[in-house]
């Protein structure tokens, strides 16, 4: 034998095909890399070679699904059965026992009422190995009672986990209250079900994303989350829920309206939840909504509060009915005293006194930045308009930090100028340079003749 094959000989683990193109890479490579695998490929490895046997058996992650499952949220038919899933899954977590775990992901469908708790015991078993990710995407093809998989009414209980991504859930009390979770920074929840639930609670977590949720109609859900940092909610269905305090909170976005699906927090005849119809399902009769024995409402707000401390927020309603809870809050309009960049759209700018976006630039006295978005979606606007203050004349109803004012549009039309009329009023000056540029975006539909009248 040359010393260049006994030298390849020696170099090769035991156990191992000295032509393995795998057996320079240690096991914990190797089982890192079988954690992007659903759980099937990768527990069929054992057959490669008597060095992979066991190798799964220490894979860091889990991908409880179907080979071919598409990315999370998924629609029913995309996903296996938890009862194909079953004699498998069972196996799979015996034979691994309680090795460590960084993370695990389920997603599947579950078709039997019976395979309900069995699911919910392989959560619990996948907990108990110093998890650190969590993601559940269980869907109810079969179940008249909606889509949703209904996790059990216990708590989460785990020092290690740091990441909770849920989907297609119906969450509950007990399964809310993560004070069993001191190391939760994220929580990321989609199309969930907080019927049940009347507060969502977490010491600990950082980031928190809620979208396209539903909530009773009865009372609000209440989210206690002191630490947080960033807020996304998007889209609640039936009622909107009531921010705590978030000392902490440095980024919001809260965007009303989105889906197809209609709020309750709406009236025909108040803009602002005051109605005097006590038997209106908007205003009146909601358990917890703050109301002395005469029926007037003393609550302070129901999401302004909680935004308070935020440095950076977006607040868009899109709904096409009356909705109240922006207007409403704006009675108990607290000050945003670190708040330097603010997103608002067209539900904010209501002729001809423009009441609600006053109330936000006058309690918001450091505001560097101000977006408003008329009948936009974010970055498809057609126009922007760019204005600036002048601080030397300045009104004492709004920041004098203010350097940079846009107004986002599709056309500029009447309801435009009059937003731009009313900021004028503030001392902000708009730049109409460009309006040969706007006139050739948007053709004959741009009112130059109000542009130029405004301009003078």
């Amino acid at each position: 034998m040359s010393e260049r094959q006994s030298a390849k000989k020696l170099a090769t683990p035991a156990g191992t095909d000295a032509d393995d193109p795998f057996a320079a890479l240690p096991d914990a490579i190797l089982q890192h890399i079988l954690s992007f695998l659903p759980v099937q490929p990768a527990v069929r490895t054992c057959v490669l070679a008597w060095r992979w046997r066991h190798l799964w058996e220490g894979m860091p992650g889990l991908r409880i699904t179907a080979a071919n499952a598409p990315e999370p949220p998924c629609a029913p038919d995309d996903l296996v059965s938890s009862g194909e899933l079953r004699e498998f899954v069972d196996h799979l977590l015996l034979l691994r026992g309680g090795a460590p775990l960084d993370s695990c992901e389920f997603m599947f469908d579950v078709r039997a009422d019976a395979d309900v708790p069995h699911v919910n015991l392989w959560i619990r078993h996948v907990i108990r190995c110093q998890l650190r990710r969590l993601e559940l995407s269980i869907t109810r093809e079969n179940d008249d009672r909606g889509l949703r998989f209904h996790v059990d009414n216990l708590p989460l209980v785990s020092r290690h986990l740091r990441r909770l991504e849920l989907y297609d859930t119906e969450l509950n009390d007990s399964f809310l209250d993560f004070s069993g979770c001191p190391g939760l920074e994220e929580l990321e929840i989609n199309n969930a079900g907080f019927i049940r639930a009347k507060r969502i609670s977490s010491k600990s977590v950082k980031w928190l994303s809620v979208i396209d949720f539903s909530f009773n109609d009865r009372f609000r859900t209440r989210i206690d989350v002191p630490s947080l940092i960033s807020l996304q909610l998007d889209d609640p269905w039936d009622r909107t829920p009531v921010l705590g305090s978030m000392p902490l909170l440095v980024a919001a976005s809260v965007r009303l309206g989105t889906g197809c699906v209609m709020s309750l927090d709406w009236c025909d005849t108040s803009d602002s939840g005051d109605c005097d119809d006590e038997n209106c399902p908007g205003c009146y009769g909601l358990e917890g909504d703050y109301r002395t024995a005469n029926g007037a409402n003393k609550n302070r707000s129901v999401l302004l509060n909680g935004l308070s401390e935020a440095s950076s927020l977006v607040l868009t309603d899109d709904s096409k009915a009356q909705k109240f809870i922006f207007k409403r809050d704006v009675k108990w309009c607290p000050t945003f005293r670190k708040l330097k960049t603010l997103v608002l759209n067209d539900h904010w700018c209501v002729p001809p006194d423009f009441r609600e976006l006053a109330c936000l630039l006058e309690h918001s006295p450091v505001l560097e930045k101000l977006t408003i978005q008329m009948f936009s979606k974010g970055p498809e606007h057609e126009v922007q308009i760019n204005g600036s203050y002048s601080p030397m004349e300045g009104s004492a109803a709004i920041s004098e930090n203010l350097k940079v004012v846009e107004v986002k549009c599709e056309v500029v039309d009447e309801g435009v100028l009059k937003v731009l009329d009313f900021l004028q009023t503030l001392n902000i000056d708009f730049n109409f340079e460009d309006e040969e540029e706007i006139l050739a975006k948007d053709g004959p539909t741009t009112p130059i003749n109000c542009i130029k009248k405004w301009k003078v």
